[in-house]
């Protein structure tokens, strides 16, 4: 809150357009990058923050098929997150099957599915519905083993688990700023795109922010040589500002501690709704294998929706997923053991009471 009213009110209202300068605008990008680097596991000069997932996805995929004239396959796990698959499906419509066509392969068979058909194999960590943890490490040397390049989803891991895109060779990685990263509704999304690349990369959107020297105003586009090459348009100051602030808390903490907490948040949280018996129609469907979980469980349930709208208007914020998904999900950073108590508590009387079949929890919203 701070950081946003000083942008406004001093960096803006008094300071105007100098601040590209002397408030560093123009370099947000960058800093917020380097920030984020460092919980995923990338060295300096390899992370840039800009637009949003989706359209980074864009970015890295053309990249990736570039890279691959002979190959057109993306290769992803069955049930990944819409916007990924409907990335690919828009590469497709745009340049054609032969050039980019989308494999969904059920994730025991994703090492299969490599082969020299397979242009990228593209991984989401967390599972958005389930939340089971994916090996990207495995499966990137899998994939480098077949010759086929690798773009990781980071949405529901950057900011909630170790992640290590450097050690492990991932090529291309996106993830969003607004979930445990904590930059809030609008937040900026990441790209990571590995330094050995940069020189054989093409991104398809070159704006002017991506030219070598922008302020040339020149007419022919010359890439940045380094991550900037992946910007576009003018950066969105505010929010990007709100997510360099946010990004501080980070700063006396490890990525070890924060999964640490994670995984004893989620554990005492199960714990604790198999001790209630209203509780028992709610399938888990999480993996309790620690190694195979990210920072969130999920609940079947026939009446999910209405469960979590019933939630919602009780102070517990979960959220729904289709069709029949209770999703929570568990911040390490403030969300306190009392608060899971709560929480089971307030949940465990909206079953019993059968509140939730109210009819005013059966109205869809526009956002589940």
């Amino acid at each position: 809150m701070q950081r946003a009213q000083d942008v406004l009110v001093r960096q803006w209202s008094q300071d105007l357009i100098q601040s590209w300068n002397s408030n560093h605008w123009i370099d947000l990008p960058v800093k917020v990058g380097e920030q984020i680097g460092r919980l995923i596991g990338a060295e300096s000069g390899q992370v840039i923050c800009c637009d949003s997932t989706s359209v980074n996805l864009f970015k890295v995929l053309s990249c990736a098929l570039f890279m691959q004239p002979d190959r057109s396959v993306v290769l992803t796990q069955q049930g990944n997150f819409p916007t990924d698959l409907y990335m690919v499906q828009g590469l497709s419509a745009l340049v054609g099957e032969k050039r980019c066509q989308l494999l969904e392969a059920p994730e025991h068979e994703l090492e299969q599915a490599l082969n020299s058909d397979v242009a990228v194999l593209m991984l989401t960590q967390v599972d958005f519905r389930s939340g089971r943890l994916l090996d990207v490490q495995r499966l990137t040397q899998r994939a480098h083993e077949q010759g086929v390049l690798v773009i990781v989803d980071l949405a529901h891991s950057a900011g909630a688990l170790p992640v290590e895109l450097d050690a492990w060779q991932v090529d291309f990685a996106v993830g969003c700023g607004y979930k445990y990263l904590n930059g809030g509704p609008g937040a900026p999304a990441f790209l990571y795109a590995a330094k050995r690349h940069h020189a054989n990369i093409t991104q398809p959107l070159s704006g002017w922010m991506g030219h070598k020297t922008p302020f040339s105003f020149s007419p022919q586009y010359v890439k940045s040589d380094g991550i900037e090459q992946f910007l576009t348009g003018t950066p969105a100051v505010i929010s990007m500002s709100v997510l360099d602030a946010a990004l501080g808390v980070f700063s006396d903490v490890s990525m070890a501690q924060i999964r640490e907490k994670s995984l004893a948040l989620s554990h005492c949280f199960h714990q604790l709704v198999q001790q209630q018996t209203a509780l028992s129609e709610l399938s888990l469907m999480t993996p309790l294998d620690p190694a195979e979980r990210g920072s969130q469980l999920a609940y079947q349930h026939s009446h999910a929706y209405q469960l979590c709208q019933a939630l919602i208007k009780r102070g517990v914020i979960a959220d729904f997923r289709a069709p029949d998904i209770l999703r929570l999900g568990f911040t390490p950073l403030y969300l306190r053991y009392v608060d899971l108590w709560h929480a089971v508590d307030i949940l465990s009387d909206i079953v019993q009471s059968k509140e939730y079949l109210k009819p005013e929890y059966a109205i869809k919203q526009k956002v589940t």
